[in-house]
């Protein structure tokens, strides 16, 4: 049986836990170059997934130079039509630990190979983004975190900075006008690309740090690395619970 379903995992989720089930390693060649990382074939909770390490296995590639474009199609090649997507991220208006379904994004990011439809192999082709991510999972998602008694939050923008930079106090003021409410590095082209190519595509984000600015002082890397390092289990939870109502 092919998976249809896929965990894309973001800082601080390099790998699923032992519960995570290893079948086999797979390492498909692709149009557009290499993956980040060997897509891992395996069980989590009695269904068959597939997980990607979005920054490599031992988190060595920067946002801005992950290949979005070779990850989603080695995912679509693979038989998967639904995506679960892990971002951590900053807050504007959820604080550390927070678990975040977005519903909305804005890109900030620049230079990156963002689409499929490039005028050569695919052609031109446009796509209707108007909600960017798929209502049927976000609402399998939201339904298996209130079975599971896990707080989520439903209703945000994810703004998507180009990184690896933290941002500045005023950039965060800025985007907080925009209606910005959570910040992350790696939510945009991925979003995109998997509505290219028909995936269902949603985000599980976990708030580690407080924005610059928002809380009056600067941001404390210790801090996030202890947030990742306890609230990663909470979206693991989440996205068990979640996988028992995915087709």
């Amino acid at each position: 049986m092919r998976p249809s379903c896929a965990v894309i995992g973001g800082s601080g989720l390099d790998a699923l836990d032992k519960s995570f089930k290893v079948e086999t390693l797979v390492n498909p060649s692709t149009p557009y170059g290499d993956v980040s990382a060997d897509l891992v074939i395996g069980e989590l909770n009695g269904c068959k997934i597939v997980f990607l390490a979005r920054h490599g296995t031992s988190h060595q590639i920067p946002p801005h130079k992950i290949n979005y474009r070779a990850n989603l199609w080695a995912l679509r090649e693979t038989g998967v039509n639904q995506i679960i997507a892990v971002n951590a991220v900053g807050g504007i208006n959820h604080g550390p630990h927070s678990l975040v379904l977005p519903d909305q994004i804005i890109d900030y990011t620049s230079d990156r190979s963002h689409t499929y439809f490039d005028g050569e192999s695919r052609g031109v082709g446009h796509i209707d983004f108007t909600f960017p991510y798929s209502q049927s999972l976000r609402d399998k998602i939201r339904l298996a975190g209130k079975a599971a008694n896990i707080e989520l939050n439903t209703v945000a923008t994810y703004g998507c900075t180009n990184g690896p930079r933290l941002e500045t106090g005023a950039e965060i003021q800025k985007m907080q006008r925009d209606g910005c409410n959570i910040i992350g590095m790696t939510g945009m082209p991925e979003a995109a690309l998997a509505r290219e190519l028909e995936m269902e595509y949603a985000s599980v984000a976990l708030v580690v740090n407080w924005c610059a600015g928002v809380k009056g002082s600067t941001v404390d890397l210790d801090e996030i690395r202890q947030v990742l390092k306890q609230g990663m289990k909470s979206a693991i939870d989440l996205i068990s619970v979640t996988l028992k109502q995915v087709d």
